[in-house]
């Protein structure tokens, strides 16, 4: 249960997404402030992204974002693409709090599974994930394409 002080909110409005910026952009480096509530707005209106916020006394401490979709080999899914907890607040309980949010979210919309891929640099996380009863399934391959943008 979370304490009276947290709040978990999903983000809809520009002033919600923006306040979420500062603590993704701890995860996502490589978007440029300025992007982040267009591609945010993009991927919202293109993709099902949803945007979820905790906060604590009415600061942002941990996001994530997910989206649901329907896989041949395993069903209907939450596949969370972001999650994180602000540098500054880890090891105080907030990324557990969201992660239980996400699968009762997960649960809720008639999903058989929750998702999610974390890059192979992030151990500490890994812990955590494992802690929390998640197992290693596959392995996600990349390879960039070249295009004419």
């Amino acid at each position: 249960m979370l304490p009276k002080t947290v709040n978990i909110a999903v983000a809809t409005s520009d002033e919600d997404i923006l306040a979420t910026r500062e603590v993704m952009l701890q995860l996502r480096p490589a978007v440029r402030p300025q992007e982040y509530l267009p591609k945010v707005r993009n991927m919202m209106r293109t993709d099902g992204y949803h945007l979820a916020r905790l906060s604590e006394n009415g600061a942002v401490r941990a996001v994530a974002g997910y989206r649901f979709m329907v896989m041949l080999y395993c069903g209907k899914i939450m596949y969370v693409d972001d999650l994180n907890t602000d540098e500054a607040y880890r090891s105080r309980g907030f990324g557990k709090f969201l992660l239980d949010w996400l699968k009762a979210e997960a649960s809720a919309n008639g999903c058989d599974q929750l998702h999610l891929d974390s890059g192979v640099q992030r151990e500490y996380t890994h812990r955590f994930y494992f802690r929390e009863g998640m197992t290693i399934i596959a392995y996600h391959f990349r390879q960039a394409l070249l295009t004419s943008r």
